[in-house]
Protein backbone atom coordinates (compact mmCIF):
# COMPACT_ATOMS: atom_id res chain seq x y z
CA UNK A 1 0.00 0.00 0.00
CA UNK A 2 1.53 3.19 -1.32
CA UNK A 3 1.88 6.16 1.25
CA UNK A 4 -1.13 8.23 -0.29
CA UNK A 5 -3.56 5.33 0.77
CA UNK A 6 -2.02 5.15 3.84
CA UNK A 7 -2.77 8.43 4.59
CA UNK A 8 -7.04 8.59 2.86
CA UNK A 9 -8.60 7.61 6.04
CA UNK A 10 -7.89 7.66 9.85
CA UNK A 11 -9.42 6.01 12.99
CA UNK A 12 -8.98 5.49 16.19
CA UNK A 13 -5.84 5.76 17.64
CA UNK A 14 -3.49 2.74 19.14
CA UNK A 15 -2.30 2.44 22.47
CA UNK A 16 1.06 3.60 22.30
CA UNK A 17 -0.07 7.18 21.29
CA UNK A 18 -3.04 7.22 24.41
CA UNK A 19 -0.17 6.52 26.58
CA UNK A 20 1.82 8.61 25.42
CA UNK A 21 -0.69 11.38 24.92
CA UNK A 22 -2.70 10.64 27.95
CA UNK A 23 0.41 10.72 30.44
CA UNK A 24 2.05 13.47 28.01
CA UNK A 25 5.02 11.40 29.73
CA UNK A 26 7.60 14.06 29.94
CA UNK A 27 9.25 10.67 30.79
CA UNK A 28 7.64 11.58 33.87
CA UNK A 29 11.02 12.44 35.73
CA UNK A 30 9.81 12.74 38.79
CA UNK A 31 12.19 12.75 42.14
CA UNK A 32 12.46 9.34 42.40
CA UNK A 33 12.67 8.71 38.90
CA UNK A 34 9.26 6.83 37.61
CA UNK A 35 9.11 7.17 33.93
CA UNK A 36 7.43 6.32 30.69
CA UNK A 37 8.59 7.17 27.17
CA UNK A 38 7.45 9.95 25.34
CA UNK A 39 8.39 8.04 22.46
CA UNK A 40 5.22 8.40 19.75
CA UNK A 41 4.01 5.41 18.31
CA UNK A 42 0.58 6.11 17.34
CA UNK A 43 0.25 4.66 13.67
CA UNK A 44 -2.76 6.51 12.72
CA UNK A 45 -0.91 9.72 13.17
CA UNK A 46 2.19 7.99 11.13
CA UNK A 47 -0.23 7.05 8.45
CA UNK A 48 0.94 3.46 8.84
CA UNK A 49 -2.83 1.56 9.68
CA UNK A 50 -5.75 3.17 9.05
CA UNK A 51 -8.18 0.86 8.31
CA UNK A 52 -11.68 0.34 10.93
CA UNK A 53 -12.25 -2.30 13.36
CA UNK A 54 -10.05 -4.08 16.25
CA UNK A 55 -6.10 -3.10 16.76
CA UNK A 56 -4.16 -4.54 19.79
CA UNK A 57 -1.06 -3.42 21.03
CA UNK A 58 1.46 -5.00 23.41
CA UNK A 59 4.66 -2.71 23.87
CA UNK A 60 7.47 -2.91 26.12
CA UNK A 61 9.83 0.00 27.46
CA UNK A 62 13.22 -0.38 29.15
CA UNK A 63 14.24 2.83 30.90
CA UNK A 64 17.22 3.06 32.99
CA UNK A 65 17.87 6.36 35.06
CA UNK A 66 20.59 6.42 37.61
CA UNK A 67 22.10 9.76 36.04
CA UNK A 68 21.01 12.71 39.24
CA UNK A 69 20.19 16.05 37.61
CA UNK A 70 20.16 19.46 38.81
CA UNK A 71 18.81 21.82 36.65
CA UNK A 72 20.67 21.04 33.04
CA UNK A 73 23.12 19.70 35.02
CA UNK A 74 24.34 16.10 36.01
CA UNK A 75 25.24 16.14 39.71
CA UNK A 76 27.08 13.39 42.11
CA UNK A 77 24.69 11.37 44.12
CA UNK A 78 23.90 13.25 47.46
CA UNK A 79 25.92 16.54 46.00
CA UNK A 80 22.94 18.47 46.53
CA UNK A 81 21.47 18.01 50.44
CA UNK A 82 17.91 15.86 50.30
CA UNK A 83 16.49 13.97 53.08
CA UNK A 84 17.03 11.02 51.03
CA UNK A 85 19.75 10.73 48.14
CA UNK A 86 18.41 9.30 44.57
CA UNK A 87 20.47 6.73 43.17
CA UNK A 88 18.67 4.71 40.63
CA UNK A 89 14.87 3.74 39.45
CA UNK A 90 15.15 1.28 36.86
CA UNK A 91 11.66 0.88 34.98
CA UNK A 92 9.94 -2.08 32.81
CA UNK A 93 7.13 -1.21 31.13
CA UNK A 94 4.97 -3.59 29.67
CA UNK A 95 1.95 -1.22 27.69
CA UNK A 96 -1.18 -3.06 26.82
CA UNK A 97 -4.35 -1.80 24.27
CA UNK A 98 -7.39 -2.53 22.33
CA UNK A 99 -8.94 -0.72 20.36
CA UNK A 100 -12.15 -0.38 18.00
CA UNK A 101 -13.28 2.34 15.30
CA UNK A 102 -16.48 1.97 14.03
CA UNK A 103 -16.26 4.23 11.16
CA UNK A 104 -13.05 6.71 9.61
CA UNK A 105 -14.09 9.04 12.12
CA UNK A 106 -14.79 7.65 15.32
CA UNK A 107 -13.20 5.27 17.55
CA UNK A 108 -12.15 4.29 21.26
CA UNK A 109 -8.93 2.63 22.75
CA UNK A 110 -8.81 1.27 26.20
CA UNK A 111 -5.12 0.70 27.54
CA UNK A 112 -3.81 -0.40 30.53
CA UNK A 113 0.57 -0.50 31.80
CA UNK A 114 1.44 -3.23 33.93
CA UNK A 115 5.15 -1.22 36.10
CA UNK A 116 7.63 -3.41 37.05
CA UNK A 117 10.03 -0.80 38.99
CA UNK A 118 13.06 -1.27 40.85
CA UNK A 119 13.92 1.97 43.03
CA UNK A 120 17.30 2.45 45.45
CA UNK A 121 18.11 5.65 47.41
CA UNK A 122 19.77 6.64 50.70
CA UNK A 123 17.99 8.38 53.61
CA UNK A 124 19.49 10.85 55.61
CA UNK A 125 18.99 10.85 58.96
CA UNK A 126 21.29 13.09 61.24
CA UNK A 127 24.52 12.02 58.83
CA UNK A 128 23.43 8.32 58.78
CA UNK A 129 22.65 7.00 55.18
CA UNK A 130 20.70 4.10 55.10
CA UNK A 131 19.58 2.25 52.20
CA UNK A 132 15.90 1.84 50.88
CA UNK A 133 14.75 0.05 48.01
CA UNK A 134 11.27 -0.54 46.44
CA UNK A 135 10.44 -3.49 44.04
CA UNK A 136 7.51 -4.32 42.72
CA UNK A 137 5.51 -5.27 39.57
CA UNK A 138 1.55 -3.44 39.27
CA UNK A 139 -0.52 -2.26 37.02
CA UNK A 140 -1.21 1.09 36.51
CA UNK A 141 -3.65 3.55 35.30
CA UNK A 142 -6.11 2.60 32.89
CA UNK A 143 -7.04 4.90 29.94
CA UNK A 144 -10.19 5.59 27.62
CA UNK A 145 -9.74 7.90 24.95
CA UNK A 146 -12.07 8.59 22.01
CA UNK A 147 -10.66 9.47 18.39
CA UNK A 148 -12.24 12.25 16.47
CA UNK A 149 -11.54 12.68 12.72
CA UNK A 150 -11.60 16.09 11.33
CA UNK A 151 -10.84 14.87 7.07
CA UNK A 152 -12.11 12.01 5.90
CA UNK A 153 -9.45 11.68 3.05
CA UNK A 154 -12.00 12.58 0.36
CA UNK A 155 -11.21 16.02 -0.08
CA UNK A 156 -7.23 15.51 0.18
CA UNK A 157 -5.37 11.96 0.01
CA UNK A 158 -2.36 13.35 1.27
CA UNK A 159 -3.43 14.75 4.71
CA UNK A 160 -4.93 13.75 7.71
CA UNK A 161 -5.86 15.56 10.56
CA UNK A 162 -8.21 15.02 14.25
CA UNK A 163 -8.58 15.24 17.79
CA UNK A 164 -8.27 12.72 20.69
CA UNK A 165 -10.67 13.88 24.36
CA UNK A 166 -10.62 10.92 26.83
CA UNK A 167 -9.59 10.20 30.78
CA UNK A 168 -6.93 8.59 32.73
CA UNK A 169 -8.57 6.61 35.47
CA UNK A 170 -7.43 6.01 38.91
CA UNK A 171 -6.98 2.45 38.88
CA UNK A 172 -2.88 1.93 39.91
CA UNK A 173 -2.18 1.48 43.24
CA UNK A 174 -1.08 4.26 45.35
CA UNK A 175 -0.03 3.17 48.47
CA UNK A 176 2.98 0.26 47.25
CA UNK A 177 5.51 -0.44 50.46
CA UNK A 178 8.24 -1.74 50.54
CA UNK A 179 9.43 -4.87 52.85
CA UNK A 180 10.09 -2.76 55.80
CA UNK A 181 6.21 -1.69 55.18
CA UNK A 182 7.84 1.88 53.96
CA UNK A 183 4.87 3.77 51.74
CA UNK A 184 6.92 4.72 47.96
CA UNK A 185 7.07 8.63 47.63
CA UNK A 186 3.72 9.25 45.51
CA UNK A 187 5.95 10.29 42.27
CA UNK A 188 7.37 6.40 42.69
CA UNK A 189 3.67 4.50 42.35
CA UNK A 190 2.25 2.60 39.79
CA UNK A 191 -0.75 5.11 39.81
CA UNK A 192 -1.69 8.62 40.69
CA UNK A 193 -4.66 8.40 42.80
CA UNK A 194 -6.05 10.93 40.29
CA UNK A 195 -8.40 11.40 37.42
CA UNK A 196 -7.31 13.20 34.91
CA UNK A 197 -8.43 14.82 31.67
CA UNK A 198 -7.03 14.06 27.98
CA UNK A 199 -6.87 16.14 25.29
CA UNK A 200 -5.14 16.43 22.01
CA UNK A 201 -4.75 17.17 17.95
CA UNK A 202 -2.75 15.54 15.52
CA UNK A 203 -2.21 16.51 11.53
CA UNK A 204 -0.05 14.21 8.81
CA UNK A 205 0.88 14.74 5.26
CA UNK A 206 2.29 13.18 2.68
CA UNK A 207 5.84 14.45 0.70
CA UNK A 208 4.59 14.70 -2.81
CA UNK A 209 6.81 12.70 -4.92
CA UNK A 210 8.00 10.59 -2.41
CA UNK A 211 7.65 7.72 -0.18
CA UNK A 212 7.80 9.63 3.23
CA UNK A 213 5.22 11.66 4.90
CA UNK A 214 5.53 13.95 8.35
CA UNK A 215 3.05 14.08 11.18
CA UNK A 216 2.84 16.24 14.58
CA UNK A 217 1.12 15.68 17.67
CA UNK A 218 0.23 17.62 20.99
CA UNK A 219 -1.26 16.06 23.74
CA UNK A 220 -2.36 18.03 27.40
CA UNK A 221 -3.02 16.19 31.12
CA UNK A 222 -4.77 17.76 33.72
CA UNK A 223 -5.84 16.14 37.00
CA UNK A 224 -8.89 16.84 37.90
CA UNK A 225 -9.23 16.26 41.91
CA UNK A 226 -6.42 15.08 44.16
CA UNK A 227 -6.28 12.08 45.93
CA UNK A 228 -4.51 11.95 49.97
CA UNK A 229 -3.60 15.64 49.34
CA UNK A 230 -1.87 15.05 46.55
CA UNK A 231 -2.35 16.55 43.19
CA UNK A 232 0.55 15.58 40.22
CA UNK A 233 1.30 18.34 38.03
CA UNK A 234 -0.16 19.33 34.08
CA UNK A 235 1.56 17.79 31.46
CA UNK A 236 2.38 18.39 27.79
CA UNK A 237 3.51 16.63 24.91
CA UNK A 238 4.77 18.13 21.73
CA UNK A 239 5.95 15.31 18.77
CA UNK A 240 7.45 15.87 15.64
CA UNK A 241 8.43 12.96 13.41
CA UNK A 242 9.08 11.93 9.94
CA UNK A 243 8.70 8.84 8.29
CA UNK A 244 10.11 6.96 5.07
CA UNK A 245 8.71 3.97 3.37
CA UNK A 246 12.49 2.32 2.87
CA UNK A 247 10.27 -1.16 0.97
CA UNK A 248 6.91 -2.58 0.80
CA UNK A 249 7.93 -4.09 4.55
CA UNK A 250 10.03 -1.49 6.11
CA UNK A 251 9.62 2.30 7.22
CA UNK A 252 12.23 4.25 8.83
CA UNK A 253 11.70 6.90 11.38
CA UNK A 254 13.23 9.81 13.38
CA UNK A 255 11.04 11.83 16.04
CA UNK A 256 11.87 15.12 18.09
CA UNK A 257 9.82 14.86 21.36
CA UNK A 258 9.27 17.64 23.37
CA UNK A 259 7.95 17.28 26.82
CA UNK A 260 6.89 19.29 29.67
CA UNK A 261 5.24 18.41 33.14
CA UNK A 262 4.17 21.22 35.97
CA UNK A 263 5.18 20.84 39.93
CA UNK A 264 3.39 18.30 42.04
CA UNK A 265 1.39 19.78 44.47
CA UNK A 266 -0.47 18.81 48.13
CA UNK A 267 1.49 18.07 51.20
CA UNK A 268 2.09 14.32 49.87
CA UNK A 269 3.84 15.93 46.76
CA UNK A 270 7.42 17.40 46.56
CA UNK A 271 7.17 20.49 44.40
CA UNK A 272 10.62 21.37 44.65
CA UNK A 273 11.60 18.32 42.86
CA UNK A 274 9.17 17.69 40.59
CA UNK A 275 8.11 19.19 37.16
CA UNK A 276 10.41 18.92 34.00
CA UNK A 277 11.16 19.95 30.89
CA UNK A 278 12.43 17.76 27.83
CA UNK A 279 13.76 17.23 24.21
CA UNK A 280 14.26 13.90 22.81
CA UNK A 281 15.90 12.24 19.72
CA UNK A 282 13.53 9.08 19.04
CA UNK A 283 15.17 6.65 15.61
CA UNK A 284 13.48 3.85 14.88
CA UNK A 285 11.89 1.78 11.87
CA UNK A 286 8.74 -0.20 11.76
CA UNK A 287 8.46 -4.23 10.11
CA UNK A 288 5.12 -5.49 8.58
CA UNK A 289 5.50 -9.19 9.52
CA UNK A 290 2.40 -9.86 7.76
CA UNK A 291 -0.46 -7.84 6.46
CA UNK A 292 -2.29 -7.72 9.61
CA UNK A 293 0.88 -7.70 12.46
CA UNK A 294 3.68 -5.54 12.35
CA UNK A 295 7.01 -4.83 14.78
CA UNK A 296 8.77 -2.18 15.95
CA UNK A 297 12.19 -0.70 17.71
CA UNK A 298 13.00 2.39 18.58
CA UNK A 299 15.20 4.07 20.79
CA UNK A 300 14.94 7.74 22.78
CA UNK A 301 17.81 9.71 23.38
CA UNK A 302 17.78 12.87 25.28
CA UNK A 303 19.13 16.29 23.78
CA UNK A 304 18.05 18.72 26.42
CA UNK A 305 16.93 17.89 30.12
CA UNK A 306 15.83 20.17 32.80
CA UNK A 307 14.27 19.03 36.06
CA UNK A 308 13.27 21.19 38.97
CA UNK A 309 15.08 20.36 42.13
CA UNK A 310 17.09 16.92 42.30
CA UNK A 311 15.71 14.17 40.08
CA UNK A 312 16.83 11.00 38.43
CA UNK A 313 17.11 10.98 34.69
CA UNK A 314 18.19 8.35 31.44
CA UNK A 315 21.25 8.82 28.85
CA UNK A 316 18.74 6.32 26.82
CA UNK A 317 15.38 4.46 26.55
CA UNK A 318 14.55 1.26 24.51
CA UNK A 319 11.23 0.76 22.99
CA UNK A 320 9.55 -2.55 21.11
CA UNK A 321 6.41 -3.91 20.84
CA UNK A 322 4.16 -5.83 18.04
CA UNK A 323 0.61 -4.25 17.05
CA UNK A 324 -1.81 -6.77 15.58
CA UNK A 325 -5.27 -6.27 13.43
CA UNK A 326 -7.94 -8.57 13.61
Amino acid sequence: MTASRFASRVVAPGFPAILLAALSLPAAHASCGSAFCTLNTDWETHGVWTESGWRGDLRYEYIKQDQPRNGTDRIAIGQIVRDHDEVSTINRNLLASLSYAWSPTIGLSISLPMIERDHHHLHNDNGIKTDERWNFRQPGDARAVAHFALSDGAADTDAAYGLVFGLKLPTGRHDVANAEGEVAERTLQPGTGTTDAIAGAYWRRDLAGSASSVFTQMTVQAPLNARDDYRPGKTLAWDIGYRYQLSDKVRLSAQLNYSAKGRDSGFAAEPVDSGSRNVSLSPGFNVSLTRDVQAYAYVQLPLYQNVNGVQLTADRSIVGGVSVRF
